[in-house]
């Protein structure tokens, strides 16, 4: 092994041992240079330049030298930089802390906690009222959080954004600096611009380095989107520079990782040959971690060969923890090592490892395989149990169940459950929720029955969020009978109903616009001793057909002292609208009692409102006065103005601004649809083709989801007026020469069927000849569809011949035959006396 190369050649294990001794050196020590200054000279002498993939030992050119010091002056000069470092002065005292010291000499956009006892008693009470918060709380709380420093950081910068904090009397605390550090991370890989993205990673070394200063530890979450950017962009030199800063505060076999990811991104084979070398050649108990977590980078990667080759003379038992076996079982399935994966399982067997851990291996190894039938994946799961005679583990089965349920096979996922508790083990509620959760996203709320069997069947723990699901899913299959009688019998296994579950019931009544039968849950929850909420309540004003009614639900509303919310405000706007009160339905935005942050989504109600009943105008004007406060109007309010625009002509310019304002995905195909139609209708071919490309440029990975999508444009095109025909054959030919794909079979289908509706013959042929064309066999459906379209355009004797091709043993194929005979037998008579009475004025002019 070249020991020199590990050495000298930036990686780490070498430094791992002498880690202990230089940080007790960085403590002694007193120097006058400050850590800032010291990297400063390091970066002055490394490149920022984007050369991605420098080659190693090469000598830097002048062009490197020219931008290192371009960089080294955005990185520390004032000027540029928004964090300036201000020192405080210090009291005088006659004996210095020196950790005190350097805890207190910050920039003035760090603030460090003040000790004192009341602080201190004052942070116990908060932590003790954090602990009985909810998780979902406390997940929320952090996401609008992130949201805040993310909008502030967006409009003031970095530096100001902390400033505000500290003038809030806000402490600058780690989550505030891994915010920020994420959000200048971000900047610098989403702009095209090389100063910027320079920029952008010297504000994030700033940040670094300030919490070094403060005293802050830097874990992982903090270091992480940094190392990864540079390793990302094939910064050699930056990486080197970065972990020497990161090195004194974290374990140096952890930054470990992240150097072998670095030398797999640029493709330095010496430097992962060398390192694997040492993985392997290496046995001391003291870089035990550092071999680990250069492993773990390396079964990241797709380096078959050398995985192999360092698995073969390891022993992963010496791993500090299963998950990190885990992870090696996953690069074993990905890389499809069968052979390797089953001499580890029996070597962990022989050992006498934990058989639930093996287990779990198993699960891990098997849902990584690529290209299996989900069949085939337990198949392998079982066999290899069999083979390595373990039992299956609680951890393992719900690895697959979740597998399943990732892919959409729910059903597979519920025989994975039943085999389990048939097992002994108990599915958690996270295990079921989480079912519950794929149900409702595929529509498979039919499974509800099956999953309510299982919990009555073995006695499965539930939650709110389960229950109401299972009675939202009766509803959903319109089940208003089952779904009264799970909510009594949950009541019998002594789970108190809640008003969500009597909610989902009220709103699928109200979906089916049964009034009375919603009106009847309400009888049912004062039954059970249930209140209304908020939700109760929007529900019902929403669907009030009076004004009166409205009054009466405000009324109740009082008596049950339910506060005014932002969905009993979106449901005033909807209720007085339906009413024919758009005057009040306008009124309802002025209220004060409106939250300034609803405010913008209360209007956007109102725009969607205004818009479906017609008054266009109206719904502009509230629409302007929320871009003129800077908001955005919301997706379903656009959508609403999209829709309302292609009841007119000319107003294309509109639709294809508003389109703009789009940033959700579904709700941009959404409107992007009905524009293409209206465009359709219009005879607006080059913008119809615009569009298209548009979602080709979205979609282009995904050509499933664009085949459909342009199937749906032409299947509303074979619906539509037989006018519409010549714009469907250009988008046809806009298809296939300007964006280069092939039509799908649909689209064929599509408009072969519109050729039928116009009676044109010579079109329907062209459209025959590019099945061939598109490489797609003809089948029993274009028979037919042909056979119909020469009905209709009068060719009735190539009709007969198309249909000696069709095969008449199908009673359906047989039905639409006749069908069509019948249809066009009209024209067929009407023809034939067109004939005889042309022949017989040809031979009187004879």
């Amino acid at each position: 092994m070249r020991a020199s190369t590990i050495r000298k050649l930036c990686t780490l294990s070498t430094l791992y041992r002498s880690h202990s001794a230089w940080k007790a050196m960085a403590l002694a020590s007193s120097s006058s240079v400050s850590i800032s200054e010291h990297n400063a000279s390091e970066f002055n002498h490394s490149s920022m330049s984007h050369n991605r993939v420098p080659s190693r030992g090469a000598e830097d050119s002048p062009d490197d030298d020219n931008t290192a010091s371009e960089v080294s002056s955005i990185v520390y000069s004032p000027s540029l930089a928004e964090e300036p470092v201000v020192v405080k002065e210090e009291p005088v005292v006659e004996e210095v802390d020196y950790r005190k010291a350097k805890m207190e000499k910050v920039a003035d956009l760090t603030w460090c906690p003040n000790l004192s006892p009341g602080y201190l008693l004052t942070k116990r009470r908060g932590l003790a009222r954090e602990r009985k918060s909810k998780w979902i709380f406390k997940l929320s709380h952090d996401v609008r959080f992130d949201r805040l420093v993310k909008m502030c950081a967006k409009r003031l910068g970095t530096g100001t954004t902390l400033d505000v904090f500290r003038q809030l009397g806000r402490e600058t605390g780690v989550k505030e600096f891994n915010a920020l550090i994420k959000m200048s991370i971000q900047k610098a890989r989403t702009t095209d611009n090389e100063y910027i993205a320079i920029e952008e990673l010297s504000k994030a070394f700033h940040l670094l380095e300030n919490m070094k200063e403060c005293g802050f530890k830097l874990e992982e979450e903090t270091y992480q989107p940094l190392l990864r950017y540079v390793i990302d962009m094939g910064m050699v030199k930056e990486f080197q520079l970065f972990s020497d800063v990161v090195r004194a505060e974290c374990s140096v076999s952890r930054l470990g990782y992240y150097e072998m990811l670095l030398w797999i991104r640029v493709e330095d084979e010496e430097m992962i040959r060398d390192i694997c070398e040492y993985i392997t050649v290496e046995d001391g108990q003291d870089t035990a971690a550092m071999r680990e977590n250069y492993l773990l980078a390396l079964c990241e990667s797709d380096l078959k060969f050398q995985i192999t080759d360092v698995l073969k003379n390891i022993d992963i038992t010496m791993f500090s923890s299963a998950k990190s076996i885990a992870s090696v079982f996953q690069s074993l399935g990905r890389l499809q090592l069968e052979s390797l994966a089953e001499n580890l399982f029996l070597d962990l067997r022989a050992q006498d490892f934990d058989e639930d851990d093996i287990s779990g291996f198993i699960a891990d190894f098997a849902v990584s395989t690529p290209n299996l039938a989900v069949e085939d994946i337990i198949s392998k799961f079982k066999s290899l149990h069999d083979l390595l005679e373990v039992l299956h583990s609680s951890s393992s089965y719900e690895k697959l169940i979740m597998y399943c349920c990732d892919i959409g096979k729910v059903d597979v996922a519920l025989d994975l459950v039943d085999n389990m508790c048939e097992a002994g083990f108990t599915l958690s509620t996270r295990m079921l929720q989480s079912i519950l959760h794929i149900c409702e996203e595929t529509y498979e709320h039919i499974l509800v029955y099956r999953i309510y069997s299982i919990i009555q069947r073995f006695h499965l723990k539930l939650n709110g969020e389960i229950c109401r699901c299972l009675v939202n899913f009766c509803v959903r299959v319109k089940d208003f009978k089952g779904a009264y009688k799970m909510v009594d019998d949950l009541e019998k296994m002594n789970f108190k109903p809640t008003t969500a579950m009597y909610n989902a019931i009220m709103a699928g009544y109200f979906r089916e616009k049964n009034i009375s039968g919603a009106l009847r849950v309400l009888k049912h929850m004062q039954d059970a001793n249930v209140n209304p909420d908020v939700q109760t309540f929007s529900y019902l004003i929403s669907n009030c057909e009076t004004e009166e009614d409205i009054i009466k639900y405000r009324e109740e509303m009082e008596q049950y002292k339910i506060p005014l919310a932002k969905p009993i405000f979106m449901a005033l706007i909807n209720s007085y609208a339906a009413c024919g009160k758009l005057d009040m339905a306008k009124q309802v935005i002025l209220d004060p009692n409106i939250p300034a942050k609803s405010l913008n989504e209360i209007k956007s109600v109102l725009v969607s409102a205004l818009a479906s009943h017609g008054q266009l105008s109206e719904a502009l004007l509230v629409y302007e006065e929320i871009n003129k406060a800077g908001y955005n109007l919301e997706p379903k309010a656009v959508i609403s103005l999209i829709e309302e625009f292609t009841k007119f002509k000319g107003e294309l310019d509109g639709m294809l601004m508003l389109l703009t304002e789009l940033s959700d995905l579904d709700y941009w195909v959404d409107g992007c649809f009905r524009v293409i139609i209206y465009c359709v209708h219009n005879k607006h071919l080059s913008s119809a083709i615009d569009l298209f490309k548009k979602l080709k440029d979205k979609f282009e990975s995904d050509e499933l989801v664009l085949e459909v999508l342009f199937d749906e444009v032409f299947a509303a095109i074979a619906t539509s007026e037989s006018s519409n025909l010549q714009i469907g054959l250009d988008l046809l030919w806009a298809v296939k020469n300007e964006l280069g794909l092939v039509p799908s079979r649909q689209c064929l289908d599509f408009l072969l069927s519109a050729c039928t509706n116009a009676g044109d013959l010579s079109n329907a042929r062209l459209i025959w000849r590019e099945y061939e064309v598109a490489g797609f066999p003809y089948n029993v459906l274009s028979y037919l569809r042909m056979y119909q379209a020469l009905l209709a355009s009068g060719d009735y004797r190539s009709a007969n011949f198309m249909l000696s091709k069709i095969p008449k043993d199908d009673s359906e194929v047989s039905a639409i035959i006749k069908a069509c005979q019948e249809t066009y037998s009209g024209l067929s008579s009407v023809a034939k006396k067109k004939t005889k009475v042309t022949k017989k004025k040809e031979k009187r002019e004879a």
